[in-house]
């Protein structure tokens, strides 16, 4: 799952050690469109020291898998578990999930789309909802995220007003759900509760609120072209970490980000929206949203490995510490070593890699969104250079960014956001 929404095609992107290699596209006797092939697969893995990398080979399967998605095509598949058939063909069960996921969020983005032109009004526009609902619960998450998420509520103003509140409402219920986990009451959630909270989710998709918060998200779902899919798989997240405090390699790991951020991402682009002008795909917008909330993750992990240990917990890939000579000791030590530093390189260019994809995806985004957009993209990517600036001291020191490169970043993501969109796919099919 670490590697399912991996983008296949980056001529000049170091991503490119992880992908695969497609030798031909063909099921049983018939030659097929790309969304089934088979592969023969190259891993690559971390070494201890900077920029080498190990090669293992792997042997040929078959899947029978929709892999059209663009951020699917050509990606290597290590550790990921595979259902074997009478047939004797292999189902990668995961990768099918989070695509599925993925493939279905973009259908009702493109089904709203015919469905605003049909009626003669301009993609991008938000038709009424038809839930009666006052604006104080909107109002109410707009509180909310203004007390604890000041820097991104400030970017929601620059929003126009139906999307603001629609992406307050989003954040709520995302913050609410993480605070389940990681709360004041965190030590008494269970699964049952939970499942509970899933259940009410439910209940919200269908119009039937539990309260003013879970109105105002009831409402955007009604307006915009929201799955519920997205959502669920947070929850999911949340149950991996009531059981779960190791991350076996980078793999499980990718599979915990997607979870817990990937999927801010498949929330959030159907209330920001896609540019008129764009002509990339709906799902190359996606995979670029996908991106910015992995490598958002990946880079929280990064600044609070201290914090994580003291909790008993290290989202660090274990695999990867064990060939840079660390051990789950060392991270509890909290020593900055020459071997920490080098490991710790590995992970912030990993990081940045996945920004670096990220940004090809923001022009496409709607007028009004894409300067919020950018001006979260590089504050949170500035968190990697103080990470570099405190000497890979994560353990004691905390990596942010001053209230002065904040203002700085300002204008830089203002003028970035004047980029118009692309006359050609983000992403393009290569054979």
């Amino acid at each position: 799952m670490s590697v399912a929404l991996l983008w296949a095609v980056f001529p000049n992107s170091q991503l490119s050690r992880y992908i695969g290699f497609i030798d031909s596209v063909r099921d049983g006797n018939r030659l097929i469109d790309s969304s089934r092939f088979v592969y023969r697969a190259r891993r690559f893995m971390f070494d201890s020291r900077p920029n080498k990398y190990k090669k293992q080979k792997w042997n040929s399967y078959s899947f029978d898998i929709d892999f059209r998605h663009p951020c699917l095509r050509g990606i290597n598949l290590p550790e990921i578990t595979m259902v074997a058939s009478t047939a004797g063909e292999m189902a990668v069960t995961s990768v099918e999930k989070v695509y599925s996921v993925v493939l279905k969020q973009a259908a009702l983005v493109n089904r709203q789309l015919r469905s605003t032109a049909e009626r003669d009004v301009k993609p991008g526009i938000v038709l009424p909802g038809n839930l009666n609902l006052s604006s104080e619960a909107y109002d109410r998450c707009g509180e909310v995220c203004a007390e604890y998420a000041k820097t991104f509520y400030l970017g929601t103003l620059l929003m126009t007003p139906e999307r603001r509140k629609a992406i307050w409402a989003i954040y709520v219920w995302c913050r609410r759900t993480d605070e389940l986990v990681d709360g004041p009451n965190a030590s008494h959630i269970t699964p049952t509760a939970l499942d509970r909270w899933e259940s009410r989710l439910e209940d919200l998709f269908q119009g039937r609120p539990f309260d003013m918060l879970d109105a105002a998200l009831a409402d955007t779902v009604a307006k915009f072209p929201v799955d519920i899919q997205p959502f669920r798989d947070m929850i999911e997240g949340m149950r991996m970490d009531l059981k779960k405090s190791r991350y076996k390699n980078f793999d499980e790991l990718y599979l915990y980000c997607y979870y817990v951020a990937g999927t801010v991402g498949l929330m959030s682009v159907p209330v920001m929206g896609i540019a008129p002008g764009s002509q990339a795909t709906t799902e190359s917008v996606y995979n670029a949203a996908l991106a910015l909330g992995i490598a958002n993750q990946l880079t929280n992990i990064l600044r609070d490995v201290g914090e994580d240990a003291r909790r008993g917990r290290i989202y660090l890939p274990q695999d990867e510490l064990a060939q840079a000579g660390l051990s789950d000791e060392d991270i509890f030590a909290g020593k900055v070593s020459a071997k920490w530093r080098n490991f710790m390189k590995n992970q912030i260019e990993r990081a940045r890699m996945f920004f670096d994809e990220a940004e090809k995806g923001v022009a496409e985004l709607s007028d009004a969104s894409r300067w919020p957009v950018w001006a979260s993209l590089l504050l949170y990517r500035q968190i990697l250079d103080e990470i570099e600036a405190n000497d890979y001291d994560n353990f004691t020191r905390r990596a942010y960014v001053s209230k002065v490169r904040k203002i700085a970043a300002l204008p830089v993501s203002y003028a970035r956001s004047l980029v118009r969109p692309s006359r050609k796919a983000l992403l393009k099919v290569q054979n």
